[in-house]
């Protein structure tokens, strides 16, 4: 019994030190602001929206490279570049909203992308910290809404190309 409470101590002890530099590594990563002009969309206040606003509007002539260039200055380095590789230590963006794509009716297709909306809105304000751990930093008041719903279009159509 000595020796098996030896052996899950030091698994325990290994765990809890991977999770140290674990939480030192992650915790060093800060949000910064992308340099990117966003005058050339709606402007959309102060409140967020509790869904994208951009979605179907002017997307490939504004939005589009707007938001690949926001990604690629704010998001790249965690989720990989151009949105287009799971290689990357983060999860792989473009299967944010893999669900809803298979539904055919119109109505829950929208109800789908309203609640990966809101998902990807409160992730992005908040950041994602899972049990203690910073795994994203929150992006509250150095994102713009206007980039953030942009980027997201970003990734939507990088999802689409695959």
């Amino acid at each position: 019994m000595l020796f098996r409470g030896f052996f899950c101590g030091r698994r325990a002890a290994a765990l809890l030190l991977g999770l140290g530099f674990a939480t030192g590594a992650l915790r060093a990563e800060v949000a910064q602001a992308p340099q990117v002009d966003a005058a050339a969309l709606p402007s959309l206040g102060k409140a967020w929206q509790a869904a994208n606003p951009y979605r179907g509007q002017f997307a490939a002539e504004t939005a589009l490279p707007l938001g690949q260039a926001a990604y690629n200055q704010a998001c790249a380095r965690c989720h990989g570049a151009d949105a287009s590789t799971n290689a990357a230590p983060a999860p792989d963006l473009r299967n944010l909203n893999r669900s809803c794509r298979r539904i055919e009716d119109a109505d829950l297709k929208a109800w789908c992308l309203r609640d990966n909306d809101t998902y990807f809105a409160k992730t992005v304000r908040q950041g994602k910290v899972i049990v203690g751990v910073t795994h994203m930093p929150a992006w509250e008041g150095i994102l713009p809404q206007e980039l953030a719903w942009a980027i997201q279009l970003f990734i939507e159509n990088q999802a689409q190309k695959r």
